[in-house]
Parts: C-alpha cells; sequence; structure tokens
C-alpha cells in the first residue's frame, strides 16, 4: 500500500469520525427536538397570521408527522454549529494557520445569518404571502378550508430557504478563501447572478410584483455584500500566502 493510498484510507476514517460524532449529537439534539417541538408549533398557532385561520387535520397521522417534523427541523438547527466545525475541522488542515483561525469564525456567522435569513421570512415575507393568499381566495369566492400539514409545511418552505441563501456571503467567503472564485469573476458574472436571484425570486413567491421585489432586493443585497467580502477575503489570502511562501524561503 503506497503512501497516497494511506492517506485516501486516512482521509476516508477521519470522515467517518466525523459523521459518527455528528450523528450521536443528533441524537441527544433530536431528544431535546421532542421537548421543544410541541411548545413550538403551540407558539406558531397563536401568532397574527394563523390565529386568525382555521387549523385542519385532514389524516390521522398529520399531528404525528408535524410534530416528527418539527422534532427533526430543530434538531438540525441545534447540531447546525458542530456539523460546520466537523466539516471545517475536516478540512482545515489543507488550510494555513491563519486560515484556519479566520475559517473559523465563520460558523457563528454563518449561524446568525441563517437565523437573520429565516427572521426575515417568517416577520416580512410570510405575512404578505398569508394575507395575499387569502385576499385572493376571498376575491374569488373562494372559502378555504386549510389542513394543518399544509400550513406548516409551506410556512417551512418558505422560511428555511431563506436561511439557506442568507449564507451567500459566508460561501463566497469560503470559496475565495480556497481560491475557487474572486472578486473580479463576482463582478463580471454580476448580470448572470441577478438573474439566478430573480429566477429564484419567482419560484418561491406568489407570482405578483410586490412580494418578489420584497425577496429580490435582499438577495441583491447580499450578493454585493459576498463581493465586498470576497474582495477582503482575496486580499487576506494573497497576503497569508505570500508570508507562508516567505516562511518556506527562509527556512530553505
Amino acid at each position: 500500500m503506497n503512501e497516497q493510498e494511506m492517506s485516501v484510507y486516512e482521509h476516508i476514517e477521519e470522515l467517518r469520525k466525523r459523521i459518527l460524532v455528528t450523528a450521536v449529537f443528533f441524537v441527544f439534539a433530536l431528544a431535546a427536538g421532542f421537548f421543544l417541538a410541541k411548545p413550538l408549533i403551540l407558539f406558531l398557532q397563536q401568532t397574527e397570521e394563523a390565529k386568525d385561520l382555521t387549523l385542519n387535520a385532514f389524516r390521522i397521522s398529520d399531528p404525528l408527522f408535524l410534530y416528527m417534523k418539527f422534532a427533526f427541523i430543530i434538531a438540525f438547527v441545534l447540531i447546525s454549529p458542530l456539523i460546520l466545525f466537523q466539516l471545517w475541522s475536516f478540512i482545515s488542515p489543507g488550510l494555513y494557520e491563519k486560515e484556519r483561525n479566520a475559517t473559523l469564525s465563520y460558523i457563528p456567522i454563518s449561524v446568525l445569518l441563517f437565523l437573520a435569513g429565516v427572521a426575515f421570512s417568517y416577520f416580512v415575507l410570510f405575512p404578505y404571502v398569508i394575507r395575499f393568499m387569502t385576499d385572493l381566495s376571498s376575491d374569488l369566492n373562494i372559502s378555504q378550508v386549510i389542513g394543518i400539514n399544509e400550513y406548516f409545511q409551506f410556512l417551512i418552505e418558505i422560511t428555511l430557504p431563506f436561511g439557506l441563501l442568507f449564507q451567500l456571503p459566508v460561501v463566497i467567503m469560503f470559496l475565495t478563501r480556497l481560491g475557487i472564485v474572486t472578486p473580479s469573476f463576482l463582478g463580471k458574472v454580476r448580470k448572470y447572478a441577478y438573474f439566478a436571484l430573480l429566477v429564484t425570486a419567482g419560484l418561491i413567491t406568489p407570482p405578483d410584483i410586490i412580494s418578489q421585489v420584497i425577496v429580490l432586493l435582499p438577495l441583491i443585497i447580499l450578493y454585493e455584500i459576498s463581493i465586498l467580502v470576497s474582495r477582503r477575503a482575496y486580499r487576506k489570502s494573497q497576503q497569508i500566502q505570500m508570508e507562508e511562501e516567505a516562511k518556506d524561503v527562509v527556512a530553505k
């Protein structure tokens, strides 16, 4: 067995250990999720958007599926910092020491951006969408009978993707540190990125211009912030690389 094969096996073993650690902590987080799911579901039913709606269970299993779904979502949110740390630990040996310290700081930033995205979607976009759907039903003389499973599924599909979309600056910063993207590249593809963001806004919002603008504007702002972040990360990455190369020359 040559050195390269040993290295591959060592990487696989390291990855297996980190997945195992994450799985163990996920079990504990899931146990916490079972305790937190009920009060969270009850709280969300008392909000202004839901209190005027009559939520129905169309199947006997709907409450159980809803409870389990929230328990798993809560568990994943709770261990998301651990997942990011395990990912960082797996790739950090391939980074310079200063890059390892810098990328480690991405974890709390990523969590905060996720929570900001969920909060923006829940407090700004979701109420508007609910009002839009309700008004449209009234205009069409349609009496809505809303299933509780469908209501919360819609809520999840609106909020969680925004938590992921708000990760854009962190993802761009990380890819810049790895040398995969550069600020100049992001500037050149700006118009294509805007088009992609416009399509994304159209896919996750009702077919009206106001809701699409509500979604598109923060996404464009996030992309521009990502370019600024990429420039800063690129300069630091270049500086670190030159410092390490200078150390290697001195050592030789």
